[in-house]
């Protein structure tokens, strides 16, 4: 089993008239403003899956400042998964800013949704006025057991929209912070990872932390799927394509044509994503992709 754990689906009504829903919404704008950003609905995300040969997605909206359009997006996220119950994974997405965010937190889980995420912070980093507004939800996500999705990226090289200002050391105090908490850092979590190879501390404190492997061909070096799995371990790695960003078949080729064995390509394909979102029965961890 394939499992793709990181795709966005937006609403109809957000795909046929984009430009109604910048206002008030600075990072959908910056992010999609450009009509070569693909917006998608389950049928396209599928037609892509049947394609490349995958068998189950996790998907999510949009973090909208606008509690009205979150509830709204969650709710349709929630009827994807229903209809869809064997191929779509739900989360619930929002403004951690909005004062009623752990709220919704509560109502997407109690709904059915297995998590949360994919939360961003665009227009900042991952500083302690953030880390503030994030406690609630976390404490939400660590009761009911469920993992949360964040937003990092690397803190150095080309600009994109998207890109944050957040800090290697603020992602490794979220970790530090919500250590209780089942964590993945999209993106590779910014290179993060690589702070396994600390002798003292990083090991505990990254212990319940994942990365998805979202914009891994636009940003890194194909090396990065045999370094990562020696730096971190390949239990920590979920396949994320960010459809519609990248097709999942571009990911799966670079693994396919990496020197992992046939139990981490197993691991990174699907059986992570299956004892983290709870997705069962249980991926085949030795066979291959």
């Amino acid at each position: 089993m394939i499992i793709d754990s990181h795709v966005h689906l937006f609403p109809p009504e957000v795909r046929k008239d984009r430009q109604a829903w910048f206002q008030g919404e600075p990072a959908f704008e910056m992010l999609y403003a450009s009509p070569k950003a693909s917006l998608v609905g389950p049928e396209e995300l599928l037609a892509a899956m049947d394609r490349d040969g995958v068998d189950r997605a996790v998907v999510f909206g949009f973090p909208w400042c606008s509690a009205e359009r979150f509830r709204r997006h969650n709710d349709y996220i929630l009827e994807a998964a229903q209809r869809h119950p064997r191929r779509l994974t739900g989360l619930g997405c929002f403004d951690i800013h909005h004062p009623g965010a752990a709220d919704e937190a509560r109502r997407c889980l109690a709904a059915g949704l297995a998590g949360i995420g994919e939360l961003a912070c665009y227009g900042s980093g991952w500083g302690a006025d953030e880390t503030a507004r994030l406690a609630p939800i976390m404490e939400v996500c660590r009761t009911a057991g469920l993992p949360v999705l964040l937003h990092s990226n690397e803190p150095v090289g080309h600009a994109y929209p998207g890109k944050t200002p957040n800090t290697l050391a603020e992602l490794y105090g979220l970790a530090r912070q919500f250590r209780d908490n089942r964590i993945v850092l999209a993106h590779w979590g910014g290179g993060l990872l690589f702070y396994h190879l600390l002798r003292k501390e990083a090991g505990e404190v990254l212990a319940n932390v994942y990365f998805d492997t979202a914009a891994s061909p636009y940003l890194y070096d194909t090396r990065i799927w045999r370094v990562a799995a020696d730096t971190a371990g390949a239990h920590r790695i979920l396949l994320g394509s960010d459809y519609p960003l990248l097709r999942p078949g571009r990911y799966l080729d670079e693994i396919r044509r990496s020197t992992l064995t046939p139990e981490e390509q197993a691991a990174i394909c699907g059986g992570n994503a299956t004892r983290l979102f709870n997705l069962y029965p249980a991926v085949d961890e030795h066979a291959s992709v």
